[in-house]
């Protein structure tokens, strides 16, 4: 049309059909499926590249809806994975590893370097818990549901300083209220747990030659 030419009311119609058309078609391809079989990698590489990109654990089932798979076909590749990071099944074991915690899935770096990765991340940060936070932590771990005064009584100090640090955190909550004294009780968390590595409790070292006495607190309240 020139400059001086206007659309007839039937022109204006048709256009107006023509933009919805394409943006409804946008939006439809944007919402899409993927096929991860037709990604470089297949479905193994779509669960690499959500593991990498995710701040906390992901649960397998949120994993599978998000490659479009069957739960057990996802769970099965996640196992691939971990054995391939460890080197049963490739060349070498990798410097990270696939991890199953309370919470799901994650990558971490590989245990084995650990010393090698602290001495990168924490020289010179104060961010690392204290010794009178892990002592703290290791008590509540072992010995939960506890009470500040237990944990006071193990230790031999007031530990109420170091129990808000675990709880900012997100190592330790509170569970419960002591039934006689009314106390609180605290646990570790599941976070605890992810960064420890372990899926329960049950992994926890023996007690002994960690904190000997531990049990003696067993009658103790706040």
């Amino acid at each position: 049309m020139t400059d001086t030419e206007t659309e007839t009311p039937a022109e204006s119609d048709a256009a107006a059909r023509r933009d919805r058309t394409g943006s409804e078609s946008s939006a439809s391809s944007a919402t899409e499926p993927v096929d991860v079989d037709e990604l470089p990698g297949g479905m193994e590489a779509a669960l690499e590249s959500i593991l990498m990109v995710a701040e906390a654990p992901v649960e397998v089932e949120r994993l599978a809806a998000a490659v479009g798979r069957p739960t057990a076909e996802v769970a099965d590749a996640l196992e691939r994975l971990a054995g391939e990071y460890r080197g049963e099944t490739g060349p070498r074991p990798r410097g990270f590893e696939l991890r199953r915690g309370a919470q799901g899935w994650r990558v971490y770096s590989s245990r084995e370097h650990a010393e090698v990765v602290s001495r990168f991340v924490l020289e010179g940060q104060s961010s690392r818990l204290s010794q009178a936070a892990l002592e703290t932590l290791a008590v509540v771990a072992y010995r939960q549901p506890v009470t500040r005064g237990q944990v006071s009584a193990v230790r031999g100090v007031n530990v109420d300083g170091v129990v808000r640090t675990l709880l900012a955190r997100g190592l330790v909550a509170e569970v419960g209220q002591d039934p006689l004294s009314g106390a609180v009780l605290f646990g570790t968390t599941a976070e605890f747990l992810d960064r420890m590595g372990w899926s329960s409790l049950d992994e926890l070292p023996p007690l002994a030659p960690h904190l000997p006495g531990v049990e003696a607190v067993g009658d103790l309240t706040d």
